[in-house]
């Protein structure tokens, strides 16, 4: 009887085994009308259901010493998601927002974009919102303090984008807080960021964008905890010019995990953790492992953020799809200086929990989902449709079903604009 059961508990453990491994979610997608957002988008979108409204967050606020400032962090409303993103732009609302202070002031520093919304589940009304944010700094908008170690020194500062005498920024992510449905905002703080130490200078910075930091995130709540899925762009130790490794650098590329306590978002600074390669315990600003299986090969031209012409993915869109049960990641793909890539790749993750052992990291091969030679491709994001269905599960970008709109903004448009061609359809194995 004991033999019958292990042999029985051992089939049992099998073909749960064999299951998990069949897991291949498959897709396709459908060409639809042309479906152009009204407003400007540089970013994720950043949205969610207040009541029976959709709200939908988008653009850019804040100081930029390059791009110049920007008041275009603006959100619509509809009752449905058609509805929303056809709105005018004339017709999208400014909400009130946090003054930048001065360089050596403790506030908020730089420009701001919002990549996600968590709404709170404690509040039944649905007003209470966190804005998880992209931030982008310089020498000149957060200068380097000694006493903190944050901040950046203006030496050996690699080039940006626009021309030779233009900086590279530093990104950031942080949070902010609305208990009014996104009318306005608090800034709570800095979620994650890398110091001075891991900035990528020149010579061998030459990727004309970052010259180091963490950005462009998206976050999902799985259990007690926030994930954030972000861009890693710092060096994977201390940077020493003279013991430069681009090897070594491509260790610590591309997309990374770290968490925080959803209770913890009104006080964020200093609580969050990133994965270490076994467990998220590295700090805030610290040292983390990225996801292995989204990492490119140095045999498929795989390399480091930091210089030209080495590649990997970036730009992680998360959402739950409840009709694959399973977690599904849109990314884009840098292919050359400037973040230039034509294109759009998409990976699952089948485990619900993502706090259990490594659940967090078993993201499938990326599989790509669309390529337009001659055009650079940004911020791909699955959006709900104008369907019965998704009105009434309120889904957004971050909880989807078996069909989705897939936007991207195409940087060679002349307008850059963010734009749908396709209905994206899975299917189950």
């Amino acid at each position: 009887m004991r033999n019958f059961l292990k042999i029985l508990l051992l089939f049992f453990v099998c073909s749960c085994k064999n299951q998990q491994e069949d897991f291949t979610p498959t897709f396709k997608l459908i060409p639809s009308e042309k479906f152009l957002f009204k407003s400007f988008v540089d970013c994720n979108m950043a949205e969610a259901w207040i009541g029976d409204t959709l709200r939908i967050f988008a653009g850019k606020y804040g100081e930029d010493p390059v791009w110049g400032d920007s008041k275009e962090l603006e959100f619509a409303s509809g009752n449905n998601a058609d509805e929303v993103f056809l709105t005018p732009a004339e017709h999208f609302i400014d909400p009130i927002m946090p003054p930048n202070v001065k360089p050596t002031e403790i506030g908020l520093h730089g420009a701001v974009w919002f990549e996600t919304v968590y709404q709170s589940s404690k509040d039944a009304s649905g007003k209470t919102l966190y804005a998880i944010y992209h931030n982008e700094n310089y020498p000149a908008t957060l200068p380097y303090n000694p006493s903190t170690g944050e901040g950046y020194i203006d030496s050996l500062w690699p080039q940006g984008l626009t021309d030779v005498k233009s900086p590279a920024a530093v990104c950031r992510i942080g949070v902010m807080k609305s208990t009014d449905g996104g009318h306005s905002w608090d800034n709570r703080g800095i979620f994650i960021e890398d110091l001075q130490p891991r900035m990528i200078l020149k010579p061998h910075n030459n990727s004309l964008t970052f010259a180091g930091g963490v950005g462009d995130p998206s976050a999902v709540a799985s259990g007690e905890y926030l994930y954030l899925f972000y861009g890693e762009y710092g060096y994977p130790g201390v940077y020493n010019g003279n013991q430069y490794d681009s090897v070594f650098e491509a260790t610590g590329q591309c997309i990374s995990i770290a968490r925080i306590k959803i209770a913890d978002l009104d006080n964020p600074v200093g609580k969050a953790k990133r994965w270490n390669g076994k467990s998220f315990n590295a700090a805030y600003n610290g040292i983390g492992k990225p996801v292995q299986s989204l990492q490119i090969p140095a045999t498929e031209k795989g390399g480091a953020a930091s210089r030209r012409g080495q590649q990997f993915h970036w730009g992680p869109s998360v959402s739950w799809n409840e009709y694959l049960n399973c977690w599904v990641m849109m990314m884009g793909r840098v292919e050359d200086k400037k973040w230039e890539g034509d294109k759009i790749y998409l990976s699952f993750n089948k485990n619900k929990d993502l706090g259990s052992g490594n659940n967090s990291q078993e993201w499938s091969k990326p599989q790509l989902v669309m390529q337009q030679p001659g055009h650079i491709l940004w911020y791909p994001s699955l959006q709900p449709l104008n369907s019965e269905e998704d009105i009434k599960n309120k889904r957004t970008c971050l909880r989807l079903g078996k069909k989705a709109r897939l936007f991207v903004k195409d940087m060679l448009d002349p307008q850059a604009d963010y734009i749908s061609e396709y209905i994206i359809e899975f299917e189950k194995k």
